[in-house]
């Protein structure tokens, strides 16, 4: 935080009567996002957002807190707002991140079942419901250019020659006969970044409401299957396959009527998207922004994507992946 910025959080802390409290900065995330916990000396703490415009808007963000916090779900409380430029004070949900625990030895399997069981509590809200006005469908022209990530800046980083465009035409039109597969199943509010990083354990709290949702500003309407399938193929963090296939069958059972095949060809498709999407940010993170540390992820996420493209629905995926992104282009130089 450069000094004017600096200084326009002070007046805005000092503005919601936070001014002489002690700030201590808090883990980063991979946007422009920073974030400070702010404590009183006389007690009481709150966390400050900053939001820098025109990188980043903060409205989403208040938008899908209130909104969850009023279908009984525990996003921070939004306590100010200054929308122009990029605060917002929260309520300060603690540190107990499902990262921290699991790093500590908690139970790992009780932790996966209630971010499990908050996914079913908000998928069984009537779509009617549980999509706030503003937020949009998790529409094409963005599906498309997420995946055109692979060829804007993950080829560049592992030294391949740019694709001609007739090849690169010849990918993305594949993906537009594939993305609607995902949709064989129900929609409903995907939070978009539901994973370890991004969930709490609020021990105070119970049932779904122990679960604390920190990241969720990129909502959009989408398949059922797209926030777990986050949670449980995370890109940071090997998770115990049996736990994973019980996570499935705990989330399937409490919705009988999508029937297997419909729920596993919208993985598997929602799984390649997200996948290439995050090869392809990894990469423009590490190239744009200086932020090389991500790249320690992209083994596993060609493994995922090596699981998934064995989907008979993702055969034209894979096969051009195997002659444009052969293995040895699977591989970050170090």
């Amino acid at each position: 935080m450069n000094a004017t910025r600096r200084a326009a959080a002070d007046d805005f802390l000092a503005a919601h009567g936070w001014g002489h409290a002690v700030r201590n900065p808090l883990a980063g995330d991979a946007s422009f996002r920073h974030y400070e916990r702010i404590v009183r000396k006389t007690g009481g703490q709150v966390v400050l957002m900053d939001a820098p415009p025109p990188q980043e808007d903060v409205r989403p963000f208040v938008t899908i807190a209130r909104h969850l916090s009023a279908l009984g779900l525990s996003a921070p409380t939004i306590l100010a707002v200054d929308e122009d430029q990029g605060f917002l004070l929260l309520e300060d949900l603690g540190d107990d991140t499902y990262t921290r625990l699991l790093a500590a030895g908690h139970d790992e399997a009780a932790l996966y079942a209630i971010a499990t069981d908050t996914l079913i509590y908000l998928h069984k809200t009537p779509e009617t419901e549980v999509i706030p006005a503003g937020v949009v469908n998790y529409g094409k022209d963005r599906l498309l250019e997420e995946v055109d990530r692979l060829n804007v800046w993950y080829l560049p980083l592992v030294g391949a020659a740019p694709l001609p465009s007739d090849v690169r035409e010849s990918y993305l039109e594949l993906w537009q006969g594939i993305l609607p597969d995902a949709w064989k199943v129900p929609s409903s509010l995907v939070l978009f970044d539901y994973h370890l990083d991004n969930l709490l354990l609020l021990s105070d709290r119970s049932d779904v409401e122990a679960c604390g949702l920190l990241d969720f500003q990129d909502a959009v309407q989408g398949p059922v299957t797209y926030d777990l399938m986050s949670l449980l193929e995370d890109a940071r963090r090997d998770i115990d396959p049996n736990l994973v296939l019980d996570m499935k069958a705990r989330y399937r059972a409490a919705f009988p009527d999508i029937s297997n095949n419909d729920f596993e060809t919208s993985w598997a498709v929602m799984a390649a998207q997200r996948h290439i999407r995050v090869i392809g940010t990894f990469a423009r993170l590490k190239l744009r922004d200086d932020k090389p540390h991500y790249l320690e992820h992209m083994p596993r996420l060609w493994r995922y994507m090596e699981t998934c493209l064995k989907h008979p629905v993702l055969a034209p995926l894979k096969n051009w992946l195997d002659t444009h992104v052969p293995s040895d282009l699977r591989v970050v130089p170090e």
